[in-house]
Protein backbone atom coordinates (compact mmCIF):
# COMPACT_ATOMS: atom_id res chain seq x y z
CA UNK A 1 0.00 0.00 0.00
CA UNK A 2 1.28 3.58 -0.55
CA UNK A 3 1.76 6.14 2.31
CA UNK A 4 1.79 9.88 1.69
CA UNK A 5 5.26 10.42 3.35
CA UNK A 6 7.21 7.74 0.34
CA UNK A 7 5.56 9.01 -2.41
CA UNK A 8 5.27 5.95 -3.95
CA UNK A 9 1.53 4.52 -5.38
CA UNK A 10 0.83 0.86 -5.02
CA UNK A 11 0.46 -0.66 -8.65
CA UNK A 12 -0.69 -3.92 -9.36
CA UNK A 13 1.33 -6.60 -12.14
CA UNK A 14 -1.17 -7.04 -14.65
CA UNK A 15 0.57 -10.04 -15.82
CA UNK A 16 0.23 -11.31 -12.42
CA UNK A 17 -3.88 -11.56 -12.40
CA UNK A 18 -5.70 -14.30 -10.74
CA UNK A 19 -9.71 -14.59 -11.06
CA UNK A 20 -10.87 -15.91 -7.55
CA UNK A 21 -13.19 -18.54 -6.61
CA UNK A 22 -13.96 -19.97 -3.22
CA UNK A 23 -15.49 -23.87 -1.97
CA UNK A 24 -16.21 -24.68 1.28
CA UNK A 25 -17.89 -27.58 3.32
CA UNK A 26 -18.84 -25.02 6.17
CA UNK A 27 -17.19 -27.04 8.92
CA UNK A 28 -13.52 -27.51 8.34
CA UNK A 29 -12.09 -25.14 5.83
CA UNK A 30 -11.87 -23.42 2.35
CA UNK A 31 -10.15 -23.75 -0.68
CA UNK A 32 -9.48 -20.55 -2.91
CA UNK A 33 -9.50 -21.51 -6.48
CA UNK A 34 -7.38 -18.89 -8.23
CA UNK A 35 -7.30 -19.23 -12.25
CA UNK A 36 -4.91 -16.95 -13.61
CA UNK A 37 -6.62 -14.49 -16.05
CA UNK A 38 -5.05 -11.61 -18.65
CA UNK A 39 -5.49 -7.84 -17.94
CA UNK A 40 -8.66 -7.94 -20.02
CA UNK A 41 -10.09 -10.85 -17.74
CA UNK A 42 -9.79 -13.67 -19.83
CA UNK A 43 -8.33 -16.99 -19.43
CA UNK A 44 -4.67 -17.15 -19.56
CA UNK A 45 -4.00 -20.40 -20.05
CA UNK A 46 -0.21 -20.03 -19.93
CA UNK A 47 -0.07 -20.61 -16.49
CA UNK A 48 -1.77 -23.28 -13.97
CA UNK A 49 -4.59 -22.84 -11.74
CA UNK A 50 -3.52 -21.93 -8.28
CA UNK A 51 -5.57 -24.19 -4.89
CA UNK A 52 -5.05 -22.34 -1.29
CA UNK A 53 -6.09 -24.13 1.32
CA UNK A 54 -7.43 -22.08 4.35
CA UNK A 55 -8.86 -23.27 8.19
CA UNK A 56 -8.59 -21.76 11.37
CA UNK A 57 -6.96 -23.05 14.93
CA UNK A 58 -8.66 -21.99 17.98
CA UNK A 59 -6.25 -20.82 20.59
CA UNK A 60 -6.46 -19.13 24.33
CA UNK A 61 -6.18 -16.35 21.89
CA UNK A 62 -8.95 -16.72 19.46
CA UNK A 63 -9.55 -18.07 16.61
CA UNK A 64 -5.47 -18.27 14.03
CA UNK A 65 -5.65 -18.16 10.46
CA UNK A 66 -4.01 -20.96 8.39
CA UNK A 67 -3.21 -20.88 4.80
CA UNK A 68 -1.59 -23.07 2.49
CA UNK A 69 -0.71 -24.44 -0.94
CA UNK A 70 -2.20 -27.49 -2.08
CA UNK A 71 -0.77 -29.27 -4.87
CA UNK A 72 -3.30 -29.86 -7.24
CA UNK A 73 -4.70 -29.24 -10.51
CA UNK A 74 -8.14 -30.02 -10.26
CA UNK A 75 -10.62 -28.87 -7.34
CA UNK A 76 -11.15 -33.24 -6.71
CA UNK A 77 -7.69 -33.42 -6.25
CA UNK A 78 -7.24 -30.32 -3.75
CA UNK A 79 -10.57 -31.27 -1.62
CA UNK A 80 -8.37 -35.05 -1.18
CA UNK A 81 -5.34 -33.52 -0.23
CA UNK A 82 -6.97 -30.62 2.14
CA UNK A 83 -6.56 -32.89 5.29
CA UNK A 84 -2.94 -33.93 5.30
CA UNK A 85 -2.06 -30.43 3.36
CA UNK A 86 -4.03 -28.76 6.52
CA UNK A 87 -2.01 -30.89 9.49
CA UNK A 88 1.02 -30.15 7.99
CA UNK A 89 0.88 -26.38 7.96
CA UNK A 90 -0.95 -26.58 11.66
CA UNK A 91 2.20 -28.38 12.95
CA UNK A 92 4.67 -25.61 11.10
CA UNK A 93 2.88 -22.96 12.62
CA UNK A 94 2.89 -24.54 15.84
CA UNK A 95 6.59 -25.25 15.74
CA UNK A 96 6.84 -21.15 14.71
CA UNK A 97 5.37 -20.18 17.17
CA UNK A 98 7.18 -22.45 20.12
CA UNK A 99 10.46 -20.97 18.50
CA UNK A 100 9.13 -17.24 18.67
CA UNK A 101 7.81 -18.20 22.30
CA UNK A 102 11.40 -19.34 23.19
CA UNK A 103 12.71 -16.22 21.55
CA UNK A 104 10.70 -14.09 23.92
CA UNK A 105 11.88 -15.95 26.73
CA UNK A 106 15.86 -15.90 25.97
CA UNK A 107 15.27 -12.45 25.14
CA UNK A 108 14.72 -11.43 29.03
CA UNK A 109 17.26 -9.73 30.89
CA UNK A 110 18.25 -11.46 33.77
CA UNK A 111 20.28 -8.48 36.18
CA UNK A 112 23.84 -10.01 37.40
CA UNK A 113 25.49 -9.56 41.17
CA UNK A 114 26.32 -5.94 40.68
CA UNK A 115 23.37 -4.87 39.48
CA UNK A 116 20.93 -4.87 41.86
CA UNK A 117 20.07 -8.81 42.05
CA UNK A 118 19.04 -10.34 45.43
CA UNK A 119 21.70 -10.95 47.79
CA UNK A 120 22.67 -14.34 48.86
CA UNK A 121 20.95 -14.89 52.82
CA UNK A 122 24.24 -16.69 54.37
CA UNK A 123 25.88 -13.36 53.04
CA UNK A 124 23.68 -11.46 55.56
CA UNK A 125 24.07 -14.09 58.52
CA UNK A 126 25.38 -12.01 61.41
CA UNK A 127 24.77 -8.86 60.02
CA UNK A 128 21.38 -7.99 62.06
CA UNK A 129 21.19 -6.15 65.42
CA UNK A 130 23.71 -7.14 68.24
CA UNK A 131 22.57 -9.51 70.27
CA UNK A 132 22.29 -8.61 74.33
Amino acid sequence: MSSANDGRQATMDASQVYREETFTDRRVGTIRRLTPVSADGSTDAARPVLFVGQAQVMTPMGALPISFDLEATTLSAAIAKFGEAAELAVQQTVRELQEMRREQASSLVIPDSAGGAIPNPSDLMGRGRPRR
